[in-house]
């Protein structure tokens, strides 16, 4: 008997799971497929072409309004599905208007601002957004540490789940340690007791989960900033803690922002904003701190010079000549 035929857009995970894109990355192209195969009237896209592709990024750019941003992820991942899964070249690659992205100058706390927001937090938000601004993380990159990642002996972290897949290493700071020791203090004690109860489970590497299927249980795998409550792994069975929800974290920044009367849109990506500005006006090398941030080029980096506290590029104005 054979098998059932897979759908297309679950060969469209496997294909990307395959290559180990990111479970957002992944949601996100299946999104964007999704749409393009309702947007021609629920046609296979085998049976679309390069015409059809160009009509539907047309679209997004002249009937919904959709970013630059968006316009290349939706183009990236039609990309993706004729390439990689139906395995059919797009002639109209090339010819794929890919919008150019308006550099804007970030938002950026002052060394006070951060202080009052930071005042306005408390319990775990408090110490995954003092990580933000004194290490230079992004949030998920917080809350996917795990406790071996964490070198309180080297004051350093190890951030393994970067943007795009690489790993970088960057500071612990030494005000921070006590809390983060205390942390992984708490985590471990909860990790035992749910173990004593069968749980204690957590999601790991695919590859890794296949070669050792026990190490899901193993404290150093833990998450340093664990969910509240446990959620059942299907395939598995297992009961496991994920990381803590960003929202979590989100919504308390906010609601500190708003209460420090802070008159800036500021999120917790702007904590990393920060980290990056406080350290260039500190006079540290931008080369160091494209390290410290994941850039992978130094132009990304470089976004930081504009927003140093040094009113109108550093020059001094003739009128305030004496």
């Amino acid at each position: 008997m054979e098998e059932p035929r897979k759908k297309l857009l679950d060969v469209v995970r496997d294909a990307c799971r395959a290559r180990q894109y990111s479970a957002r990355t992944v949601e996100a192209y299946v999104g964007w497929i999704r749409r393009y195969v309702v947007f021609h009237g629920k046609r296979h896209p085998a049976d679309l072409g390069d015409a059809d592709i160009a009509q539907f990024l047309t679209h997004l750019a002249t009937d919904t309004g959709a970013s630059a941003s968006t316009q290349n992820q939706a183009a990236s991942s039609l990309l993706f599905l004729y390439r990689e899964v139906l395995g059919r070249p797009v002639a109209a690659a090339p010819r794929i208007l890919r919008p150019r992205k308006h550099q804007r100058v970030p938002v950026v706390l002052t060394r006070e601002e951060v202080a009052k927001v930071l005042a306005g937090l408390e319990g775990r938000p408090l110490l995954v957004s003092s990580l933000l601004y004194g290490s230079g993380l992004r949030l998920l990159e917080a809350l996917q540490l795990r406790i071996k990642d964490v070198l309180l002996e080297r004051s350093e972290l190890v951030v393994r789940a970067a943007k795009g897949g690489h790993e970088r290493r960057t500071m612990l700071p030494e005000s921070l340690k006590r809390d983060v020791a205390t942390q992984i203090t708490r985590v471990l004690a909860q990790h035992a007791a749910d173990v004593s109860k069968g749980r204690g489970w957590v999601e790991l590497p695919r590859a890794l989960a296949g070669k050792y299927p026990n190490a899901g249980r193993d404290p150093a795998w833990q998450y340093l900033f664990p969910a509240s409550r446990h959620h059942v792994d299907a395939p598995s069975s297992q009961l496991r803690r994920h990381h803590l929800h960003e929202s979590v974290v989100q919504r308390a920044v906010t609601a500190a922002v708003r209460r420090s009367g802070i008159r800036k849109r500021a999120s917790c990506h702007t904590f990393r904003h920060s980290f990056a500005t406080h350290l260039l006006e500190d006079g540290y090398d931008i080369r160091t701190i494209q390290e410290l941030l994941g850039h992978r080029s130094v132009q990304t980096t470089m976004i930081y010079t504009h927003v140093l506290n040094r009113g109108g590029r550093g020059v001094r104005s003739p009128l305030d000549r004496g």
